[in-house]
């Protein structure tokens, strides 16, 4: 009996993955432990192994496609089995893929293919919906397309062979060439600067510039951060206070933590996760700042689930510490970096990146003295961690050199002021400034 395979649910709060590749065929031959598919959530990346040995019957989903979660995306079997009751509702499965013989193609197909264009611009030109919006979408003059279609119309397929061809314009020089006029512009457009060259110009043997580009279809966690960031900025009152504060004491502490970690038995604790740790005590302090912004209403949480920015090969990723405030500095440090490697890995679960109620994000490492970070709603607040520069105070009547660490503490106006924004970020500012006190507490 034919065994469905099903999309599976990679956290409670997965609802549907997209399809990434597929690296079984119908027909394929198939064995307990092979990579069926990859598919995508929102912020990670996995493998569905086959559970079971046999022959791939049937596949109901494209690369691309959007499954629901426990919908069957493909059966395995044995060759001959009928799997039309495993097919998804509205769903068929893909057939083997037959030889496509060159004389069984249209003759109208071919000829698109060979003359996309007609050597005259033609007026009153017959095209159907389709067509002409593929045809506006990328600049094409459809009146010197071939049409293909009945009675000569012009159809989606004429378009795509022009495109195809290279056979664009820009938006400034649409209608006003003729077909012989060869593009310059990007992907070979014909721009405004070809319209106006002179008919000498074609004859001369100076070495066009080089307009190669790659074009790449952008990746579902890209999609997903631009929607999120979009929103963020274009729906809050987001406002950032600058400060800095004298890292002397957090460098030493980090310092002796480095040169007795073995001996303590503690983990690699960095200066971003001493930071870490005084937001987590800091923030209880002010709820506004560890609380969810909903139109009419507010959310504050009675423990700090810390959100922590981590730079991916597949784009940024914001796993969560929950309940950072009830851990210890080591238990903070482990756990940040197991939750980095994750995410560098692609093994992050949804479940792991959900729940953040303020988040820390730093580029000190890039040199960056300063910068808005772009908080991750519901949140009303993100602190951003700058690098340390060196500067001057005054001591006792005598000015003396200190390493300065900067903070860059983005708010939502709409949740909290700007005086209890600040507050926030000078309480964080001395704890971290007489970090061993902060310790004791």
């Amino acid at each position: 009996m034919a065994t469905p395979v099903i999309m599976p649910r990679q956290g409670q709060s997965v609802e549907s993955c997209i399809i990434g590749k597929w690296h079984k065929a119908v027909g394929d031959t198939v064995a307990v432990g092979d990579i069926l598919f990859t598919y995508e959530t929102d912020k990670a990346t996995f493998d569905e192994e086959a559970k079971e040995a046999g022959t791939m019957l049937g596949i109901f989903f494209e690369e691309g496609d959007d499954v629901p979660c426990l919908t069957t995306v493909c059966a395995i079997g044995n060759v001959g089995e009928d799997i039309s009751a495993l097919a998804p509702a509205g769903e068929e499965a893909e057939a083997a893929p037959a030889e496509e013989k060159k004389e069984d193609a249209p003759a109208a197909a071919v000829a698109a293919v060979a003359a996309p264009v007609t050597a005259e611009r033609k007026d009153n030109v017959f095209i159907s919906p389709r067509a002409k919006a593929l045809a506006e979408k990328h600049n094409v003059d459809y009146n010197f397309a071939n049409g293909t279609g009945p009675n000569g119309r012009v159809i989606e397929r004429d378009i795509q062979a022009m495109i195809d061809a290279g056979l664009m314009t820009t938006p400034a020089a649409a209608g006003n060439y003729d077909a012989s006029i060869t593009g310059t512009g990007i992907g070979g457009r014909i721009s405004l600067a070809d319209l106006n060259a002179p008919a000498a110009a074609a004859s001369e043997t100076a070495e066009a510039p080089d307009m190669e580009f790659e074009e790449v279809k952008l990746p579902t966690i890209r999609k997903v951060i631009a929607k999120s960031m979009h929103t963020s900025l274009s729906t809050m009152a987001q406002l950032t206070l600058n400060t800095s504060f004298d890292a002397s004491g957090i460098m030493q502490y980090r310092s002796f933590v480095k040169e007795n970690m073995e001996r303590l038995g503690l983990a690699n604790i960095t200066l971003n996760d001493i930071v870490l740790y005084a937001v987590s005590r800091t923030v209880l302090n002010h709820k506004d700042a560890n609380a969810h912004f909903y139109d009419d209403k507010m959310v504050f949480f009675k423990n700090v689930h810390l959100g922590l920015a981590v730079d991916s090969p597949r784009g940024l990723i914001v796993p969560t510490i929950f309940n950072a405030n009830k851990k210890s500095l080591n238990d903070i440090a482990t756990e940040a970096k197991a939750l980095a490697k994750k995410c560098k890995e692609g093994t992050i679960t949804p479940d792991e990146m959900t729940g953040g109620t303020i988040t820390v994000t730093n580029l000190g490492s890039f040199g960056i003295e300063s910068f808005t970070p772009v908080i991750n709603p519901p949140q009303t607040c993100i602190l951003g961690v700058d690098t340390i520069e060196t500067k001057i105070k005054e001591v006792n009547g005598e000015y003396k050199y200190y390493p300065a660490m900067g903070l860059s503490l983005t708010f939502d106006h709409r949740a909290l002021d700007g005086a209890p924004a600040a507050k926030f970020l000078k309480e964080l500012k001395q704890n971290l400034e007489n970090f061993s006190i902060l310790l004791a507490k």
